[in-house]
Parts: C-alpha cells; sequence; structure tokens
C-alpha cells in the first residue's frame, strides 16, 4: 500500500509540475506557426485545435477588455481602437509570423 501511495504522489507531482512546460503561450504559440495576428486586433487560429483555441479564447478576451477600457477613457469607438491595435500588432510582428489584414493567412 505505501509503493502505491508513493507511486501515485511521484505520478501526481511529475504531472503537475509538467503543466506549466505544456502550457501553450502567446509567444511561443506565434513563433510556432499556430496563431496569428489580424487587422482587428484580435489573434487567430492559423492551426486549430483544443489548446490553439483555448489560448486564442484567453487573449481575445483579455484583448477586448483592455480596448474596452481604452474606448471608454478616450471616447473613441470599439471599433476603432481595435482596428488600430490591430495595425500596430501586424506591424510590430517580426518576419516568419502570421498576419491577416483581411484576405487570410500569410507569413510576414
Amino acid at each position: 500500500m505505501k509503493r502505491i501511495l508513493n507511486t501515485l504522489t511521484v505520478l501526481i507531482l511529475s504531472l503537475l509540475l509538467a503543466s506549466p512546460a505544456l502550457a501553450l503561450d502567446l509567444d511561443s504559440a506565434k513563433a510556432r506557426g499556430l496563431v496569428g495576428e489580424n487587422a482587428n486586433g484580435y489573434i487567430g487560429a492559423v492551426q486549430s485545435s483544443g489548446e490553439v483555441n483555448a489560448l486564442v479564447n484567453s487573449i481575445n478576451t483579455q484583448r477586448k477588455a483592455h480596448y474596452q477600457e481604452i474606448s471608454r477613457k478616450n471616447g473613441t469607438p470599439l471599433g476603432t481602437v481595435e482596428k488600430l491595435a490591430g495595425e500596430k500588432l501586424i506591424n510590430r510582428a517580426p518576419r516568419g509570423q502570421y498576419i491577416n489584414r483581411g484576405s487570410g493567412w500569410v507569413k510576414k
């Protein structure tokens, strides 16, 4: 019984410690060509998967909240803030990453 508990403890600790290393972050997803910047200020999935879609939803929710705050503070329509952010993010994207100016994904 003690051996089983020790094995389970090691297994659980291994899974807990490995999870952050397996988690997908925005920079690595962009570098791997899984996501890209859209002209509307939000990221999109270039190669869709459950993990990629979860990342896209999370990042876009955070971005929208930020854009709404900027919109409110400046009295600027949300659509204008999104469009300006999209232009900036596309311009800042390094070579080799995916962008979408409205006609589909292309490598910059």
